[in-house]
């Protein structure tokens, strides 16, 4: 998890929040991780995450055991359509270190991979590299919209 954080940290705009107690944040999110494009360092009001690594089972989605001690998911968001062709139909979301359609968010373009290791961490920081950057364009879209 620690490697995944510094490495979406050094992305140039890339704003990573760590909710902690007394931080204003809901207990709920305290030790999870949240992606941004910002580049002016804080998170933007209006819009959602492009990635997050939870530590724990949220209300609703409990399919991957986040509830057990040293399981941890990273959610990255990878399109609207489809993410991608290799990913399985009917996964079992409680496996680690595969890529996997997320267990609430699939159908929003949403994958995740449990304990990402040997087999995904690569392919995992693509994926973020690759969201970041639709992050970024998103972004420069709203700055020309806004004139």
């Amino acid at each position: 998890m620690d490697r995944i954080i510094a490495e979406v940290h050094a992305f140039d705009g890339a704003h990573v929040q760590l909710p902690t107690p007394g931080d204003g944040t809901p207990e709920i999110a305290w030790g999870d991780a949240f992606f941004f494009y910002a580049p002016d360092g804080r998170p933007p009001a209006h819009t959602q995450p492009y990635a997050t690594i939870v530590t724990k089972n949220y209300p609703g989605d409990t399919a991957s055991g986040l509830d057990t001690p040293d399981r941890w998911r990273l959610n990255i968001q990878v399109a609207r359509t489809a993410p991608a062709p290799d990913l399985p139909v009917d996964p079992d979301h409680s496996a680690v270190d595969v890529v996997l359609p997320h267990p609430v968010y699939a159908a929003q373009g949403w994958i995740c991979v449990v304990n990402p290791a040997e087999r995904t961490t690569h392919r995992a920081l693509s994926l973020l590299r690759d969201a970041h950057e639709a992050a970024r364009a998103r972004h420069e879209r709203r700055l020309t919209a806004d004139g």
